[in-house]
């Protein structure tokens, strides 16, 4: 937690529990000033972003001409994704629906990905990851007591995203990344999920087998896939009018979604993580991200943000359940895991990272990138 005395911004909810976080003269915070100053591009702004939107998806299909797929989309079984797969059957797109299965998957989740895959009449593939590998990285990650130990999921999803791509010579992957939910999330949070360098150190440190299939990414990787195949990233929820209450009614009453309780719980280990281990030992309540967003986007007031805070993240007894659940995949015992719990906090800094290097490469291919 911050050492900070105790602030919360005037007109989102974020709070000292970011330690990076400031406030100008009024008590705005940073994250809602960057939102609105970053809004205009990069939010749907009626028939300029409907142009944008009509030209990327008739690139798409001329790109796509002769090929059984003309994009690629990762289906979570969330909301985000599920709209997105809404919307491409909508646009006339031909995607490969892909799922990545870590062996985290909530029964919902599942069932919610054959509803849509079924209804919109898509081809799907589940690309499933080496349980034992997978969860040797995991258990290193949390015993490296970083804040973001998401990072073996999403390094690896990116990597069979980008690798199916390459694999069936397709230039386009629909992400459901955007940004009228999603903007707000303090950097002093997490980090990087691309840093390889970072992944491996940790795993070297605290691991016990060696990844022999686990896909990896990589920002070199990243960028031959980017700027030498082509494959490109659009998110489509960024082109389209997205208020999240109403899409989850859109996918509720035509493709049979049930909702699963809160951002990203489609996967138990997320759900756990995000709503226990991050709240109980970092101080971290990522709905606070997620609602200040929301805040932001006009889709639900502060005062509506305020009450949601009041809820516990997690009822406790699902709390109980899925920590024991989740004990138990990991083949951990009690103590074991509180013992994980209670290890001191860590900074992504204490261990070996490619930040600076990252950094670099990212402003000379966008240098390039312009060139191009």
């Amino acid at each position: 937690m911050s050492n900070k005395e105790y602030k919360m911004c005037v007109r989102c909810i974020m709070d000292t529990s970011d330690e990076e976080i400031t406030f100008d003269e009024k008590g705005y915070c940073n994250h809602c000033i960057e939102y609105f100053q970053l809004a205009p591009s990069h939010s749907y702004l009626g028939e300029k972003t409907d142009r944008q939107l009509q030209a990327i998806v008739n690139k798409i299909k001329e790109d796509g001409k002769g090929k059984p797929y003309d994009c690629v989309i990762g289906v979570s079984g969330g909301v985000d994704s599920s709209f997105v797969a809404y919307n491409a059957k909508k646009l006339g797109l031909r995607p490969l629906t892909v799922h990545f299965d870590n062996g985290w998957n909530s029964e919902l989740a599942v069932k919610n990905i054959e509803k849509i895959v079924t209804k919109l009449g898509f081809d799907y593939q589940t690309y499933v990851v080496d349980w034992e590998e997978f969860k040797d990285i995991q258990i290193a990650f949390l015993k490296a007591s970083v804040a973001n130990a998401e990072i073996p999921t999403d390094q690896a999803f990116l990597a069979a995203i980008y690798h199916l791509c390459n694999k069936y010579d397709i230039k386009y992957t629909l992400s459901g990344s955007n940004f009228v939910t999603e903007q707000i999330l303090p950097k002093s949070w997490g980090y990087n999920a691309k840093d390889l360098k970072h992944l491996k150190a940790i795993h070297r440190q605290f691991g016990k087998h060696p990844l022999k299939t686990y896909p990896t990414l990589g920002i070199f990787k990243e960028i031959y896939y980017t700027y030498f195949k082509g494959i490109k990233m659009i998110r489509l929820l960024n082109y389209i009018p997205y208020n999240k209450p109403q899409a989850m009614e859109i996918i509720q009453n035509e493709l049979g979604w049930v909702y699963y309780g809160g951002k990203h719980y489609e996967s138990i280990f997320t759900r756990f993580f995000q709503s226990y281990i991050l709240p109980v030992k970092f101080g971290i309540d990522k709905r606070r991200a997620h609602l200040s967003t929301l805040i932001c986007s006009g889709q639900i007031t502060r005062e509506e943000a305020l009450k949601e805070m009041q809820n516990p993240p997690y009822p406790p007894e699902k709390a109980e359940e899925d920590r024991k659940y989740v004990a138990k995949k990991l083949d951990m015992t009690d103590e074991e895991f509180e013992a994980i719990l209670k290890a001191p906090i860590k900074s992504y800094k204490d261990y070996p990272n490619d930040e600076k290097l990252i950094k670099f490469v990212y402003s000379l291919y966008y240098k390039l990138k312009g060139k191009k």
